[in-house]
């Protein structure tokens, strides 16, 4: 059905956000919707557009008409842009548009730029051919995947021995010369080792799961691949080892040398060995099915234990322990009035828990309301032109919203649109106590901060 569309069809224009990947002299590279030679003179009207604001010595970065946004992102001899009207903040966007670009990257390096300077007309689209999927796969994760917007990976809850027991396996293969030893279930992290001095950016981890998870090849049999980690070395290759280890949990090993398909696939077996025996594969899959925390788990006990040195939004106002104030905070967890959705980043951990979507949030749609809601809330608290908020109190016809950013965290939670704004600084007081209290099962713990 893509195929079938171009700039002209009336379902092609219907739609409510494009991406489109073109070259400098106007070649169409990728489209998320139509057929990307059918989209050529759309493509070169965009490069005119870029063109032409660059020849009066100034960059585009958006254009606004009606109720679309028109977002540009220029990289070198790569143009990328959004047409949105999805009311997305453009800080959103252009993020969207940089893990594009990011996501290219990983594909090909950047020294695919050398291929324009010896020849301004170059074709890229057989050097991505096949890789429509990773794209398509990347943007649908824009609409419900708090990593593309927080640049911070989120991690599979387990027992502590369980994670310690992984990450000594992964560590033994760090030390024998591959780069980075990570074990995902889905897009969460089990547990991830680098080697010494070597720091892996949240956003390569988003780029590199979502590649693996949406390459078929993967899964199918051990891959020992070339990618590339922007964060890390934009201009150079490294080689990935892939295995499937059950359905949704797989080993990625990373190492500079392409040669070493029979190591790497020695430490696999080794590890594998390892997981097995210890009985973190079975725990992996225990936790994929029970899943995460839940508001409706939140503990009732309001006060911090003793010698917690947690700040306390509000003031610092003391709670008692009267039977009032404890009935107060009891009230209505993923109720009336009550909580129904968090997430809570570290920022010293770069590391990310959100809550399950507990009702009232049943369907795709109202999750993905709850998402843009919270990308919003993420662009306003972080705008540099009117400078970083500390707090945001936010309520319309779906829910109060309140964000919280301190230097150790930041936590956005929604609430009932009834909710008042003591009881939901009660309730992010204690949600902030409840992440601190089993932190070592929700965060991987130890692993050196990824300053970048």
């Amino acid at each position: 059905m893509r195929y079938l569309q171009d700039d002209a069809s009336i379902s092609w224009r219907k739609r409510k956000k494009h991406f489109f990947i073109l070259s400098h002299s106007g070649k169409p590279i990728y489209s998320r919707y139509g057929d990307e030679h059918k989209l050529a003179g759309f493509s070169a009207t965009l490069q005119a557009i870029i063109s032409f604001v660059e020849n009066g010595g100034d960059r585009v970065k958006l254009v606004r008409a009606g109720k679309h946004q028109v977002v540009f992102l220029v990289k070198g001899p790569i143009y990328l842009v959004c047409i949105s009207c999805t009311e997305e903040p453009y800080e959103s966007l252009r993020g969207q548009l940089e893990l594009i670009y990011g996501q290219m990257i990983l594909i090909l390096t950047k020294s695919v730029n050398r291929c324009f300077e010896k020849n301004p007309k170059f074709d890229m689209t057989p050097l991505l051919g096949g890789t429509d999927v990773v794209f398509s796969s990347l943007i649908h994760s824009f609409s419900w995947n708090p990593a593309t917007f927080l640049h911070a990976y989120t991690c599979l809850p387990l027992g502590y021995a369980t994670r310690q027991a992984a990450g000594a396996v992964l560590q033994d293969v760090a030390d024998s010369g591959v780069l980075f030893a990570i074990l995902m279930c889905k897009h969460k992290v089990v547990s991830l080792v680098g080697a010494q001095k070597a720091s892996l950016h949240p956003d390569d981890m988003l780029l590199l799961a979502n590649f693996v998870m949406s390459s078929e090849s993967f899964r199918t049999s051990e891959n020992f691949s070339p990618i590339c980690l922007p964060r890390y070395n934009p201009m150079a290759f490294l080689y990935a080892y892939v295995h499937y280890l059950d359905v949704e949990t797989y080993l990625m090993l990373l190492t500079t040398s392409s040669d070493a398909f029979y190591h790497l696939k020695d430490c696999r077996m080794r590890i594998e060995t390892v997981l097995l025996k210890s009985n973190v594969l079975s725990e992996v899959q225990r936790s994929m099915l029970d899943g995460g925390m839940r508001v409706e788990d939140l503990p009732i006990d309001p006060l911090p234990r003793s010698g917690s040195l947690l700040p306390r939004l509000g003031q610092g106002r003391p709670v008692t322990d009267s039977q009032e104030s404890l009935k107060e905070a009891y009230a209505g967890i993923g109720g009336p009035a009550g909580l129904w959705h968090f997430i809570y980043r570290s920022i010293y951990l770069d590391q990310y828990v959100a809550s399950e979507f507990s009702p009232p949030f049943n369907t795709l749609r109202q999750q993905k309301r709850l998402y843009r809601a919270y990308q919003k809330m993420y662009a306003s608290m972080h705008d540099k032109g009117i400078g970083a908020h500390k707090t945001q109190f936010r309520r319309d016809e779906h829910y109060v919203l309140l964000c919280w950013v301190t230097q150790d965290f930041e936590l956005y939670a929604a609430f009932d649109p009834l909710a008042d704004k003591a009881s939901a600084i009660k309730t992010c007081n204690r949600v902030c106590q409840w992440v601190k209290d089993v932190e070592n099962e929700i965060f991987l713990l130890g692993a050196s901060p990824f300053s970048w």
